[in-house]
């Protein structure tokens, strides 16, 4: 009994009323008052078959019942219009005018309302398919959605370990050989830790963010090689809010000092660039390490971890590039689209 399919309802009744009209003596008005009433119960006849009995024999189709159900209640619905239009007395035994009238808005209501309710099964099984349809759409959106946010989750954590076994190999090294700074970048390191632990399980962060703990890890670092590690961080204040996915820039400067500047027996210095230009983000870390033939045809776990994270981050609108410095070293260049960090 939605308004839409009452107003439906009235209208198409209306309609008929006034053509049943035309060649009567009847008013009009009485005619269509008349269709609508047959209108108004066919059209309850079928909603309620819509929804009862909820369960069916399995040898009956629910839209046969509601069609029946539609030319039963024609009839019924004629004798009613005729009722209640002649004050509760059809005399229809005194008045054949009145019967041909009845004749007509039965023949009328029997060939066309049928034809009518299928028109509203067919549009009512194109809508339910188009909803299914959608909410399938949405289903497969939202499964993807997860299936992403679960694949990324399980990437960081695999960096997770790779970072944190790294670091604690560096402060081991350090206690193995006695120097007095192990205490004091155990220290630095776990004053670290603290800030950067929380943030591996977050999906998203800023370039302001991984600075401050690439700042921080380069200075644990230097603690632990200071005649072989210098640094310098340049950036572009524009880019501070920028999102990226957790330990990008911290994965391109712990590759360097692994893979680069650890291997060296002359140490080298690692240069961070972060500039916004075209409306792109482009970062640069260089190092003046080993360089690539020395650490053989892949950089290891976090650079292939980073690729993919930044593929589910920017849906492949992301490049990572290595390339060697002369006379030796290593360039990460990572371009991403700017996005800014929402409240």
């Amino acid at each position: 009994m939605g308004w839409r399919r009452v107003r439906f309802t009235l209208a198409v009744s209306a309609l008929f009323g006034l053509l049943l009209s035309a060649p009567s003596e009847t008013p009009a008005a009485v005619v269509v008052t008349r269709a609508m009433l047959v209108g108004l119960l066919s059209m309850m006849a079928f909603g309620l078959f819509e929804q009862w009995p909820q369960r069916l024999p399995k040898w009956l189709a629910r839209w046969a019942l509601q069609l029946v159900g539609v030319v039963v209640a024609v009839p019924l619905g004629a004798l009613l219009a005729y009722w209640v239009t002649t004050g509760g007395d059809p005399q229809f035994a005194e008045n054949p005018k009145r019967v041909i009238g009845y004749l007509h808005l039965l023949f009328a209501g029997v060939l066309f309302a049928p034809w009518i309710a299928m028109a509203a099964l067919v549009r009512q099984r194109d809508a339910f398919a188009r909803n299914q349809a959608l909410a399938f759409e949405l289903e497969r959106s939202e499964l993807e959605r997860k299936a992403l946010n679960a694949r990324l989750r399980l990437l960081q954590a695999q960096v997770e370990p790779h970072f944190l076994f790294n670091t604690l190999a560096n402060v081991q090294e350090l206690v193995d050989a006695g120097s007095p700074q192990a205490s004091r970048v155990l220290k630095s390191l776990i004053a670290y830790l603290r800030a950067a632990v929380p943030r591996l399980h977050e999906a998203a962060t800023t370039l302001g963010q991984e600075l401050l703990l690439v700042r921080a890890y380069l200075e644990v670092m230097q603690m632990r090689m200071p005649d072989r590690l210098q640094f310098a961080l340049r950036v572009d204040d524009r880019a501070m809010g920028l999102q990226c996915p957790p330990m990008t820039l911290l994965t391109l400067v712990e590759n360097a000092v692994r893979h680069g500047i650890d291997p060296s027996e002359e140490g080298g210095r690692i240069d961070v660039d972060v500039q916004l230009r075209e409306d792109r983000c482009h970062v640069r870390v260089t190092d003046t390490g080993v360089g690539l033939q020395a650490t053989g045809s892949g950089l290891g776990t976090g650079l292939s971890t980073l690729r993919e994270r930044l593929h589910l981050a920017f849906g492949g609108d992301a490049q990572l590039r290595l390339t060697g410095v002369e006379p030796h070293g290593v360039c990460a260049e990572l371009d991403f689209p700017p996005r800014k960090e929402t409240a």
